[in-house]
Parts: C-alpha cells; sequence; structure tokens
C-alpha cells in the first residue's frame, strides 16, 4: 500500500534519514515510533509529497508520488490519504458538522446533499451527533479529535496517517482515542499509518511497528516482539530510561 524505497533526507548538514525502505501492507495499522528528532515526522511529510527525498522513491497506492511532476498530481494522489494531525487542524469559525462537511463541498465538489448524507453517517458512527452546532472550542478536545477523525474519513481514504494522536492528552483521553483508531480501521478497513513515541501504550492498535533511530529502521516488528526483545535501545526507550545508548538531545 505504501512502499518507501532507499528514502534519504537531509537538511543542510543534518541527516533526518539514509537509505530507508520500509513497506507498509494493505489493511493493516503500521506504528513508526523512535524519540524526537529520530525523523518520523519528516518521513510522513515525504509520504504526503510535502517534503521531496534527496534519493529513493515513495509509492503511495501504486503511485509514485516522489516522481509527481506537479502539485496537480500529487494532489490527486493525496486522495488516497487521510491525516488526522496533533490539534485536529479543525476551522474555529465553523460548527462541527460544517468541519466535516466544508471541504467535501469545496475541495471534493460533492453536491450538499450528498455531503449532507456522508456527515450525518459519520456524525452518528462516531458519536458526534449531539456535538453538531459546537464550535470547536466549545467541546473538549477528545471530541475535537473525532470530529478530525470524522472528515478525514468523510473523504474515504485507503490510507489514514495519525500524526502523534495522543500528544498532549491525559491518560483517559488517550485511550479513547486509541479505541476510536481501532474501532473506525476495522468498521472502515483502511490503511494505518500511525506516528508516536507512546511505548507500549501505541501497541493496542498496531499491526506492525518500526523504530527509527539516527535515521535508520533499527527495529521491525510485532507489538509483542518489541515487548520481548532485548535490544538495548528498544528496551531503554520502552521504560523512558535516561541511560542507555540513545544519548538525550
Amino acid at each position: 500500500m505504501i512502499s518507501v524505497r532507499g528514502v534519504s533526507k537531509s537538511f543542510g548538514s543534518q541527516v533526518v534519514l539514509q537509505n530507508l525502505n520500509l513497506e507498509v501492507a494493505a489493511g493493516k495499522t503500521t506504528t513508526i515510533v523512535g524519540p524526537s528528532g529520530a525523523g518520523k515526522s519528516v518521513l510522513l511529510k515525504l509520504i504526503m509529497g510535502i517534503l521531496e527525498p534527496d534519493e529513493g522513491e515513495i509509492e503511495v497506492c501504486g503511485y509514485n508520488i516522489t516522481s509527481a511532476r506537479s502539485e496537480r498530481e500529487k494532489n490527486e494522489i493525496r486522495e488516497n490519504l487521510g491525516v488526522l494531525f496533533q490539534s485536529a487542524a479543525l476551522f474555529d469559525s465553523l460548527t462541527v458538522y460544517e468541519n466535516i462537511a466544508f471541504p467535501l463541498v469545496e475541495r471534493k465538489g460533492l453536491k450538499k446533499e450528498e455531503a449532507h448524507e456522508r456527515v450525518v453517517h459519520l456524525l452518528r458512527a462516531l458519536s458526534l451527533t449531539k456535538y453538531v452546532q459546537k464550535l470547536p472550542q466549545e467541546v473538549s478536545i477528545g471530541i475535537r479529535k473525532r470530529v478530525g477523525l470524522a472528515r478525514a474519513l468523510a473523504f474515504e481514504p485507503k490510507v489514514l496517517l495519525f500524526d502523534e494522536p495522543n500528544t498532549g492528552l491525559d491518560p483517559l483521553v488517550g485511550q479513547e482515542v486509541y479505541d476510536l483508531i481501532s474501532e473506525s480501521q476495522k468498521s472502515q478497513g483502511f490503511t494505518g499509518v500511525v506516528i508516536s513515541h507512546e511505548l507500549p501504550e501505541v501497541f493496542q492498535v498496531s499491526d506492525r511497528v518500526v523504530m527509527l533511530l539516527g535515521g535508520r529502521i533499527i527495529m521491525e516488528g510485532t507489538p509483542d516482539e518489541f515487548q520481548q526483545t532485548k535490544r538495548p535501545e528498544v528496551v531503554q526507550f520502552l521504560h523512558g530510561s535516561v541511560e542507555g545508548p540513545i544519548h538525550i538531545q
């Protein structure tokens, strides 16, 4: 579903990714973990075509986004992608309903009646019906995350990208978001890519886990394999220890 082949990316003298190879399986959720500065968010932006690699190529749903010659071509490929950003990235001046409906009409070009049907379905599926007339600042961060997910799902993407979905959330709301990811993945059948540094909590939504360190993949496997490994970098990261081979910047 997503294929990253020989991708490298630097910013000046700072090497962020080095000859990275990664395959994201269709219909599964792959979680990319690693300490701050490991290149997780850069990889996500490369997959989205926001950044271009110095070397290598990336395919999304069979389309090579790195060879797209124009923003129009990239946008056509991005039609396969949905994104849930850290902040949910809602429009403050629009209601919950309008935040979901607006991009369907303005970007996807749906008729208002068709957009309405899709929005109502998602509002019901994600238990948002009673918030339809609320503004983002009038609801909790957990509800805002639900609205952001509803907006992403409204486009019926084949791949859904989650950028640090639980950053800044308390444990209860964080668990609600993880439950939401699991439930929506099962019901919608999308391919998920989760960027996170929360271990082991994120394992519950992961079919496969990839750990980045020093611009490379140092381990790839199931959540069980990560929890059983003796690899010192992974053990240190799992336990949040200052002592170990990973140097805290």
